[in-house]
This record gives structure tokens, sequence and C-alpha cells, in this order.
């Protein structure tokens, strides 16, 4: 006879610094965040940071490398690093000086106008039914003063961002490569998918 165990109920995350329900507040209050729209909040790119976005398998690849980042966030099938504010602007040519230009990576910046949705705040309750599939979760959260360690250009004669930052260079690099792979390994995988159709 198998015994089952019947599911314990765990309770909800605790919302943390006095409860705030509303998850905004807390990008304002607690990071001076600027948040616009909703619901969902977007988050405003390009005042206190940017965001670097790349194919959720290759953001994988690049957490797996021994490279620094800033907070990363998650959403359906995109990865969000954030960045220094500024570094949208210094994408393209890093990619050409790293000898990427031209080359279809499916990596982009968002910068000054940008937006992304804001994802549920650490230890914020996320509601009876659980986050939706697809919604936007940290998998490394933000805190505060957290833009001064940003991955940034690294300033004359450093080795580093500012204040010993994650070097911009370094993870623009790491991400180049890994959203090539991605995309060489999804073209085998529809490659073989369409011998397999082509002979039955």
């Amino acid at each position: 006879m198998a015994l089952t165990v019947p599911p314990v109920p765990l309770p909800l995350p605790c919302a943390p610094f006095g409860g705030e329900d509303d998850p905004a507040s807390w990008y304002e209050r607690v990071l001076g965040w600027t948040v616009a729209g909703g619901p969902p909040a977007q988050l405003v790119t390009g005042v206190r940071f940017d965001v670097l976005e790349l194919p959720a398998d290759a953001g994988t690849a690049v957490l797996r490398r021994r490279v620094a980042t800033g907070p990363v966030a998650v959403m359906g099938r995109r990865m969000r690093f954030l960045v220094a504010a500024g570094a949208a602007d210094e994408l393209d040519g890093l990619l050409d000086w790293l000898e990427w230009g031209g080359v279809a990576l499916d990596l982009a910046a968002l910068g000054a106008g940008g937006r992304i949705t804001a994802p549920v705040p650490p230890g914020h309750p996320v509601g009876p039914e659980g986050s939706p599939r697809g919604a936007a979760v940290w998998l490394r959260p933000p805190e505060q003063g957290c833009e001064v360690l940003l991955p940034a250009l690294p300033a004359a004669g450093q080795d580093s961002g500012p204040a010993g930052g994650p070097d911009l260079v370094r993870l623009v690099a790491a991400a180049a490569t890994e959203c090539h792979r991605a995309r060489l390994r999804r073209t085998v995988r529809t490659g073989r998918t369409d011998q397999a159709e082509a002979f039955s």
C-alpha cells in the first residue's frame, strides 16, 4: 500500500518594510526608482539604471559564468540584467569593438525613455494564486543603493566599473557569446525537427 502525505500549505511570504500592499510603492519608497503606469507597474529605465535584455536561455548561461552582474529579472522568455544608467547608449559600440557588430544576437538595451514591467518586490506576497506564469520575477533582487555597483564602463585606468562595480565590457562580451550560442542551438534543433518531419 502506497503511503500518501497530504500537501502542507506554506504561508505566503511577508511583505518587508512595514507591509506595504502596493509593490510599486516599494520601488519608489525603498529604492527611489521611478515607477510609471500600471497595473502592472512599470520601472522607468535611463534614470537610475538601464537594462540589458536577452533570451532567457542565453541569460541563464551568462549567470553560470564567472561574470559579475547586478540585479537580474526574468519575464517569460526574456532575462533582464540591470546595468548603469547610460550603458544602453554604449551597447552598439561595445558590440562593434568586441567584433560582434552586424551579427544577429537578439541582445538589446533599454535606456532613456524605456520601461520594464516591475517584478514583484522580494518578500512581497504574490497573492493566493501565486505568481502568474510569465510574470516578471527577480532572480537577483535589487537592494537599496545598488545603482553604484551596476555594471558600467571602467573609468580611465581602472579594471572595473565605478566604485569597483562589475565591468560592462565583460558582461556584454559574455551576453553576446551566449546569445550567439543559444541562437545556434535553436537553429540546430529546428534543423533536426525539419529533417524528422521530412522523413516521416
